[in-house]
């Protein structure tokens, strides 16, 4: 994860390149992020998506939302 709480188990990842074939949207890398969300999610983890802008301009409010 680009972020991590370890002690609320929350986890934020930012989804860079979306509109230009980045890594996370393409086949493998899509892949291999839903086996490591699938994964941290049974683990208890909760995992927030975000993209770039959205860390800055939605980013404090989610984090302040998800931690307990």
């Amino acid at each position: 994860f680009d972020f991590a709480w370890p002690q609320h188990k929350v986890a934020l990842e930012v989804e860079g390149g979306v509109w230009t074939n980045g890594r996370h949207t393409r086949g493998a890398g899509f892949l291999n992020d839903a086996e490591k969300y699938n994964h941290a999610a049974i683990l208890g983890w909760k995992v927030l998506r975000v993209t770039p802008n959205e860390l800055l301009t939605k980013g404090p409010a989610l984090l302040k939302a998800a931690m307990p």
